[in-house]
């Protein structure tokens, strides 16, 4: 079978090869989109495709929408090139289930995908006339982290229809809706925090300087406060690059289209996407055109406060920090896969302590979704589908900017507390004296592996470097000189007072030989 809609029309061949197909007109859905656009996605990766383009295609077969989305990639237009156009713009979206079966899935939502780039004038022409159009109700972007990045960034300067930059192509394109009349809602779909505040100052930060230098008037700056709204987004749904195993479990099912490509720009994509089952979306019901239905197919819309509510929930107890404790110790204990991490009970032990005995009693109830479940869920569903190759080494990436979410918040919730005691708490400074051990960069073993990328990692491998494999003469002196460091955990650990458990289990994990899992062994004892 070849991923194209001709070949769609042999529709018992897919359903016997155990594929889903779209249950629309893909050709009237299509038409009527470029005709009457309602939604643009920016980011046309593997998050798009698995997740929003995936509930898009639920609402067209439901009969809800009748229009898909336009998706723009302003980074790597070889997704465009190579991954999406030549074929049809069609998706072969897989569900990883953590029993290790998978659902297969034809997903034709994606009408059209263009270079946002001016120099390809017909796609850029689309994007201008979608910009302009009435019936926009909204702009997603999944862009990354790093896309909203306005550091020495050239566009600041230059004229709107020059600009290069993912922002300051969209502050450019929202000029000319601007000059139209019509309001618009800009929702960031990126994992990160109060993403959609950040998507909103970025912005400012081009609107702001092209009104200073006259390339624009002050009306263009009303209008992106008034008749723009930014809503804050929770997103959550683990989607790994394409998966060699489930490239073959595509071939045997008779899917030729499946070659996985590596562009100029070092991305993994192909013709399929593969995802886990579980899914989040929370958005902030803060919309100026109308929205779009998307709660018909399980996305949640709220007030602020709720998605700030959930988004902690997951960053702070029921998710993040979870995976940070497998990431350090699985590098320290020679895993290369969180899946097989959660077949050790000392590690499982480990996480629950984190996660339901530490985390549970200080974290803020949503309500729209149950912290206790959601743990249970990340716990026995999530965690150990062996689909999901996600890899400590991974994880551990940045973890001096993490450890302040993923663990301060909560110590200091204990801090404040009238009810708890936060030098009671043992699991989650474990995790801290196991940062401070993965450090060494030598495992339990006493074999060396190179730790994760980190902004800080020269300097904290340098002052671990103090500490010997075995011997504890310099330990306390040199653990002391990062936990009590309140730029990094949002609290000096010492003014807690869990400076000198931290210290101990530091101490502990450094005896020898197999002393780390000697420490994680004696958990809860």
């Amino acid at each position: 079978m070849k991923l194209n809609k001709q070949e769609l029309g042999k529709i018992k061949k897919w359903q016997r090869a155990g594929f889903k197909l779209p249950e629309y007109d893909i050709d009237k859905v299509r038409q009527k989109t470029l005709e009457a656009p309602q939604w643009l996605h920016m980011g046309a990766g593997n998050i798009f495709r698995a997740f929003p383009a995936r509930i898009c295609q639920e609402l067209l077969n439901k009969g809800i929408m009748d229009t898909g989305i336009i998706a723009a990639e302003g980074y790597d237009y070889e997704i465009c090139d190579r991954v999406l156009q030549p074929y049809d713009n069609l998706t072969a979206a897989v569900t990883l289930k953590a029993d290790g079966t998978i659902e297969k899935e034809i997903v034709a939502s994606i009408c059209a995908c263009v270079r946002a780039d001016k120099h390809f004038i017909e796609d850029w022409n689309l994007l201008e006339r979608v910009f302009k159009a009435p019936s926009l109700k909204m702009v997603s972007l999944t862009i990354t982290e790093k896309g909203y990045s306005v550091t020495d960034n050239v566009d600041i300067d230059c004229r709107p229809v020059d600009a290069k930059s993912y922002i300051g192509k969209l502050a450019y394109l929202c000029w000319l809706r601007f000059a139209e009349g019509h309001p618009l809602t800009l929702v960031s779909m990126d994992n990160c925090s109060h993403n959609g505040d950040i998507l909103k100052a970025a912005l400012k930060v081009y609107v702001n300087s092209w009104c200073e230098k006259g390339y624009t008037d002050g009306k263009f700056s009303d209008y992106m406060e008034n008749s723009v709204s930014y809503p804050c987004t929770m997103i959550d749904k683990i989607t790994p690059r394409p998966s060699e195993g489930v490239q073959e479990l595509l071939e045997e099912a008779g899917l030729e289209d499946t070659d996985t490509i590596v562009t100029s720009k070092n991305t993994y994509a192909a013709p399929f996407v593969n995802a886990e089952e579980a899914e989040y979306l929370i958005i902030e019901d803060n919309f100026k055109n109308g929205k779009l239905p998307l709660d018909k197919a399980g996305v949640i819309y709220t007030n602020r406060e709720t998605v700030d509510k959930v988004e902690k929930m997951k960053v702070c107890t029921c998710l993040n920090p979870l995976h940070t404790a497998l990431a350090l110790f699985g590098c320290i204990l020679g895993y290369d896969r969180i899946s097989e991490e959660m077949e050790d009970t000392d590690l499982v032990k480990l996480i629950k302590g984190v996660g339901y005995r530490e985390g549970l009693p200080v974290v803020t109830d949503p309500k729209i979704i149950s912290p206790k479940e959601f743990i249970d869920e990340v716990i026995n569903t999530r965690l150990p589908n062996p689909f999901i190759e996600d890899i400590p080494q991974r994880i551990a990436c940045d973890t001096s900017q993490k450890v302040g979410v993923r663990f301060g918040e909560t110590i200091k919730a204990y801090a404040a507390s009238q009810g708890l005691n936060v030098k009671e708490l043992e699991y989650i400074p474990i995790v801290i004296a196991g940062w401070c051990r993965y450090l060494m960069a030598v495992d339990d073993l006493g074999n060396s592996f190179e730790p994760s990328p980190d902004p800080l990692l020269r300097e904290l491998t340098d002052i671990m470097k103090e500490v010997k494999p075995g011997d504890n003469t310099n330990a306390v002196k040199a653990v002391s000189k990062i936990i009590s460091r309140a730029d990094i955990f949002g609290v000096d650990l010492y003014s807690v007072g869990l400076g000198e458990k931290i210290e101990k289990y530091f101490c502990d994990m450094n005896k020898g030989i197999g002393a780390v899992r000697n420490v994680l062994e004696r958990i809860g004892e």
